[in-house]
This record gives structure tokens, C-alpha cells and sequence, in this order.
């Protein structure tokens, strides 16, 4: 169809293509239609992109998950909102049209690529067992989550034997001792709140009809262990790790100094450990020494900290296939290979202690230290995470907080993060 040149000049037809291309603009893909947040190097906030991510998830929108592209970056559809609470956060992100995150797409599918596309559909319900009188700085995790905005709820004994763990498809154990040994803090025996713990410890026991502290910390891993089992997730740091397999495999001994629960040891405790009953870890041996501040071998941090020197303490993340083994691949995200390393009561684990089994993810180069580990238990899985904070190389009690506002791209603290998306994740039939 041939169109006749208008004469004399008509400026009604070129008004007329004019709005008929303003219609095509957003077909022909010009207008941003989606949100890219890089997480790579040029993110200014690393760890408030990944409350932005939650609250996105909150909002009913999914979310594509580029492994290994950018650092792990999350690919969205904008919506009105998304732009001001990314600038409200202080979060960098970039507009995208929807042909470019098709292309984007394209690339991280790419068989020559290692990235993958892993689609987070549903925020998960949070929860961190806690005393509630825990102050926020008191554990990394805690502070994670504040500063990122995620919501969460504190639980402890009473919520757990009381059936509450359904709730939640995430939980957290603060750097507790499931020993029942009250952390072997017992040179604070006469400090104030060492009393208090011990008599509310000792009271709850009572109330859930057991005759002291241990059994009960023993009858809540056993109910978490069950809460895994069932499909749940699980993430632990510091001393919440290795006590959590200790109390687990001494089921059915006694481990605890007189010292801490007035009945001596049981004499054939060794021998009666069940390692077949435990997450990670096997063949350790605990600490029997109520003035040790050590639960067992499995730390192979037990060097005092004066004795290490943070400048060259670091542990390196192992690289996975992003398509083949997506979940450990989302677990160590980062925009860095090597993270600075931190301690703990419970400052990483000997490597000849973790079950064959079990996933390592980083390790310190050199030495016999696994410092991130993962695993799957029935139908849910168990992370753990050596180290009290990943930005606080030796905490001490009562030591002031850390202001993640200064560790806004932390990738220490990112791997913590990484944890609380990963059950939003869309599963996958396993490729074969």
C-alpha cells in the first residue's frame, strides 16, 4: 500500500505516526519493564538488597535468582512501589527493558555458562531460637535481619515443646548450648545473669517435667531434628552448631560435669556416643572439663584468639556447578571468593570430624578447618556457620555492637543472608 505525499504540508499525519510510535514504544521493549540488583562489586548495600528482595517476595511478586551472574544478582518485574523502596534503602539497581532480561535470561540458561536461573516464589516465615531477653548485637544473625528489614520471631524452649516449630520454614539456633552446660561460662557462675539463666534453665525443665536442664536441651534438639526431618530448615552459627550434634549423639549418656547439673558424668559416656544420631559431624570426642570454655574437638579453632592473626585469617568459598548443584551454589553467593575470618567459641571444625555426606563450602587454604557446611536430613537440610560475627573478629561479652551500617557490603554477613532466601527457592527435579 502506497501512501500519497500530503500537499501542501499537513502537520495532522505526522502527529498521527508520532503517537502511533509512542504506542509502539513500550511493544518494541524501549521503557525499563523490569529491575535488575546487581550484586557484584557496584551494589552500595549488599545486604539491605536482600531485605528489598523479602519484601518483594512479601509483595506477591517472584523474583529470578541469577547464580553466579554479577555476584548473584536478583532480576524482578518493576511495579510502582519497587523503584522508591530501593531508594528508601539505599539499594543500587538498574532498569531493564523486558528484551534485555530476556537476553539476561538467556545468557545465565546458557550451557556454557556456569549460572543458572533459580525463581524465589514465597518469603519464608522466620524464626530465631533465642532467649527473649537476647539484645539484637548479641548475635550476627539478629543483626542481619534488622539491619536487612526481614521480619522474624523469637522462640525458644516452650514454643518448641510446645509444637510452635510448624509455623516457621526457617530457624535459626542462637549460639546456644544444647549440652545444657550454660556455655561453660562457669567462671560467671556468681555474675548476675549467669544465675538468672541457670534458674530460668533449670525452671523450664521442670515445667516440661524433666529433672534438669541437659534433658531438656536434649528433648528441644530432638524435636528440631524432627521439625527438619519433616521438610524444615535449619541454620546455626558459633557454638549452636557443634553443641546441637553433641547433645544429639549423647541421647542416651550423661556428658555433664557435676559442676553444672550435680550428678557426676556417666563412666561409660565415650562409649556410649551415637554419631548415627547426628547432623554433620562424627567420631569427635567431648570436653569433659567443666573450666574448659571448648565442648569438644570438632573446633578446630581451639587456639586462643590472641594466638591468630586476623590479617591473615580468611577462608575461602568453593565454586559449584550453578546447574547442577543449584543449593550450595545459592548458599555461597558473593561478590568475593575469600572472606575475612572471624572466631567464636565455636570457630570452625575439624574436617576429619565431618560426615562424608556432608556438603563443605568453605574452608580455611592450609589448614584442617571446614568454616560453612551444609547438609539435607529427610526432607529438610541443616547449614552451619563457624563463628560469632562475621565483622567482629573477637567478641567479647558486653562488647558494643556492630553497626552493619559500616559493613554495608559484608560478605561475611552475606552468607548468612544467602540462607534466607534459599527456601523461597522453587524446587527443581534434580537433572540426571
Amino acid at each position: 500500500m502506497t501512501l500519497a505525499t500530503p500537499t501542501p504540508y499537513n502537520p495532522k499525519p505526522m502527529r498521527y505516526i508520532a503517537f502511533l510510535l509512542l504506542l509502539l514504544v513500550p511493544a518494541m521493549g524501549v521503557q525499563a519493564q523490569d529491575v535488575l540488583i546487581p550484586m557484584d562489586t557496584r551494589q552500595s548495600n549488599h545486604l539491605k538488597a536482600y531485605g528489598v528482595a523479602y519484601w518483594v517476595l512479601q509483595q506477591g511478586v517472584n523474583i529470578d535468582w541469577l547464580l553466579n551472574y554479577r555476584g548473584g544478582s536478583f532480576l524482578m518485574q518493576s511495579f510502582p512501589a519497587l523503584e522508591q523502596e530501593l531508594a528508601i534503602r539505599g539499594v543500587y539497581f538498574e532498569k531493564v527493558s523486558g528484551a534485555q532480561a530476556a537476553t539476561i535470561i538467556s545468557e545465565v540458561e546458557s550451557d556454557a555458562t556456569n549460572t543458572a536461573v533459580v525463581r524465589l516464589e514465597k518469603e519464608p516465615r522466620i524464626a530465631v531460637y533465642a532467649p527473649q531477653q537476647t539484645l539484637p548485637w548479641d548475635d550476627a544473625v539478629l543483626l542481619a535481619l534488622t539491619y536487612a528489614e526481614v521480619p522474624y520471631e523469637m522462640i525458644y524452649d516452650d514454643a518448641i515443646m510446645n509444637g510452635e516449630l510448624s509455623k516457621y520454614d526457617w530457624v535459626h539456633l542462637h549460639h546456644e548450648d544444647f549440652t545444657g552446660q550454660f556455655g561453660k561460662f562457669i567462671q560467671y557462675r556468681n555474675m548476675p545473669w549467669y544465675i538468672e539463666q541457670q534458674r530460668e534453665a533449670e525452671k523450664a525443665a521442670r515445667r516440661h517435667g524433666y529433672r534438669k536442664a541437659s534433658e531438656l536441651k536434649l528433648a528441644v534438639a530432638q524435636t528440631i531434628k524432627q521439625y527438619v526431618a519433616q521438610g524444615g530448615f535449619l541454620f546455626a552459627m558459633c557454638s549452636g552448631t557443634d553443641t546441637f550434634d553433641i547433645a544429639l549423639a549423647a541421647h542416651s549418656t550423661d556428658i555433664v560435669p557435676t559442676d553444672y547439673d550435680g550428678d557426676p558424668i556417666n563412666q561409660d559416656a565415650l562409649d556410649n556416643l551415637d554419631y548415627t544420631n547426628t547432623f554433620a559431624f562424627t567420631d569427635f570426642t567431648p570436653t569433659f572439663n567443666p573450666l574448659e570454655y571448648e565442648h569438644s574437638n570438632i573446633d578446630a579453632g581451639a587456639p586462643p584468639p590472641q594466638l591468630r592473626n586476623p590479617a591473615v585469617d580468611f577462608f575461602t568459598l568453593f565454586e559449584f556447578s550453578a546447574k547442577w548443584d543449584p543449593v550450595p551454589t545459592m548458599l555461597t553467593q558473593n561478590h568475593v571468593a575469600t572472606v575475612k575470618g572471624f572466631v567464636g567459641q565455636t570457630t570452625s571444625f575439624r574436617k576429619q570430624f565431618v560426615k562424608p555426606n556432608v556438603v563443605i563450602m568453605a574452608e580455611a587454604p592450609g589448614r584442617d578447618e571446614v568454616k560453612y557446611l551444609h547438609g539435607s536430613f529427610g526432607e529438610g537440610t541443616f547449614t552451619f556457620y563457624a563463628g560469632h560475627d562475621p565483622e567482629d573478629y573477637q567478641h567479647y561479652v558486653n562488647d558494643p555492637p556492630t553497626d552493619l551500617n559500616l559493613h554495608k557490603n559484608s560478605p561475611g554477613y552475606r552468607l548468612i543472608l544467602n540462607n534466607i532466601l534459599f527456601p523461597a527457592a522453587k524446587k527443581k527435579k534434580q537433572k540426571t
